[in-house]
């Protein structure tokens, strides 16, 4: 097929011609941010939340350059089992509701806006102890390959602190 444009010279070589570079997170902190930011953005992740009596429902809802974003929800009594994430450090959000962390012998009441950073090797247990549903955002770096369960109540002493804890946003 022919065409009567023409194209002088290199296109690539005219910035406005080139899409932006999108910006990925690179830190902990910027991981963070992404996910509150995220959070914020009501409307391009509530109308996907659906929730499954059988088991806790799960839709990855965006990947980047070495990251994942997950959406999660959790009906009353459901939970994770303990567990870690292999090589992947973690941010995990409450978007809605409220979730408990255990870690070991602690206990931490995640409320909506409730953010936890992890590293690699962090074991816990997510569990929905409220009387009503919540929903939660997760972002793995890199992107999640691994999570092998453990023994209720475990976690390695090496492993057991969060890079960042609890905090309303």
């Amino acid at each position: 097929m022919n065409s009567d444009v023409q194209i002088a010279g290199d296109p690539l070589a005219i910035p406005h011609l080139l899409p932006p570079v999108p910006a990925h997170p690179a830190t902990v902190a910027e991981f963070a941010g992404l996910a509150h930011s995220l959070a914020r953005d009501r409307p391009s992740w509530a109308p996907l939340v659906q929730y499954d009596a059988t088991s806790r429902w799960y839709h990855r809802l965006r990947t980047g350059p070495g990251y994942e974003v997950w959406l999660l929800s959790w009906l009353p009594g459901q939970a994770s089992g303990a567990h870690d994430h292999g090589p992947s450090s973690g941010v995990l959000t409450v978007l809605d509701g409220a979730l408990t962390e255990h870690s070991g012998s602690a206990r931490r009441e995640l409320r909506a806006g409730a953010q936890r950073v992890f590293a690699p090797g962090y074991v816990h247990e997510v569990v929905n102890d409220a009387l009503v549903p919540a929903v939660s955002l997760h972002i793995y770096f890199p992107g999640l390959t691994a999570m092998p369960m453990h023994p209720p109540g475990t976690a390695r002493p090496e492993a057991r602190a969060c890079l960042g804890g609890a905090a309303s946003g």
